[in-house]
């Protein structure tokens, strides 16, 4: 286990407040809180536990506010949870075999194509189409998602939320609220399997992960209450600069 300093929570709870403000006005915020713990030394597996921990609560509030809005398709609640749980938990199960250094030089592969999806193609919602899905059509696609989404989600995890939203919408056929709603209960799903299966396997850091979670909401709380009609325009160039900076850590070592 890494020394925990208080430089870790300098670097990492800053950038999660930064993730959580983003995440609330545009999306996007794992792209800035994964690559926060690997900045402060955090070992890519670590760090993608202990990631889980603080965007597991953050989920949760927001399932809860989509549920009591009454924007949760519930007839696909119950299958697509259960299918997100076995993909998460095999996501997570694959992560944790792969090396430390081979992980990490995965990061700067992977990141750059979801940062691709998160910033640049926001376009791809479409909405309105629902009256011409059939819901046996809705229902293979939302758990194929959940499936193949959830898997993605314990194995790495960022963009998970975008690519929920892009499918449910664009291929099933949702309204944007609708697809919010059951996306939400889909990743809390992934997420509660993923932190679960790296809490028994030892790699979460407790007092880090809570700490973080706080500044995480925080950020969503006052992201949430502010209306940014250029909110794009900040995301794009705050994530930009944490995945240059993520790179140079990771290939200077």
């Amino acid at each position: 286990m890494p020394e925990l300093n208080i430089y870790t929570f300098m670097i990492v709870c800053p950038l999660v407040f930064i993730a959580g403000f983003i995440d609330a006005i545009a999306g996007g915020g794992g792209l800035i809180s994964l690559p926060a713990y690997v900045l402060a030394g955090i070992p890519a597996h670590q760090a993608i536990a202990t990631n889980k921990l603080s965007s597991c609560l953050g989920t949760f509030i927001a399932t809860i506010r989509f549920i009591r809005n009454k924007c949760v398709l519930f007839s696909l609640v119950i299958p697509t949870v259960i299918l997100a749980l076995f993909g998460s938990w095999l996501g997570a199960s694959l992560s944790l075999r792969i090396d430390e250094k081979y992980l990490q030089y995965m990061l700067i592969i992977i990141l750059p194509v979801v940062a691709f999806f998160v910033l640049f193609r926001k376009d791809t919602f479409e909405t309105g189409k629902g009256s011409d899905i059939s819901p046996k059509r809705r229902f293979i696609i939302s758990c194929t998602a959940a499936l193949l989404i959830g898997t993605y989600d314990g194995f790495y995890g960022p963009g998970t939320g975008t690519f929920l939203m892009i499918t449910l919408t664009a291929f099933a056929g949702m309204d944007v609220k609708t697809a919010g709603g059951n996306t939400k209960c889909i990743n809390l799903a992934s997420n509660l399997a993923a932190l679960t299966t790296f809490l028994f396997s030892g790699k979460v850091l407790i007092p880090l992960g809570i700490t973080a979670a706080l500044f995480n909401m925080a950020g969503n709380y006052i992201g949430s209450g502010m209306v940014l009609k250029s909110g794009i325009k900040i995301v794009r160039p705050v994530i930009l600069i944490v995945l240059i900076l993520l790179f140079l850590k990771i290939l200077l070592g």
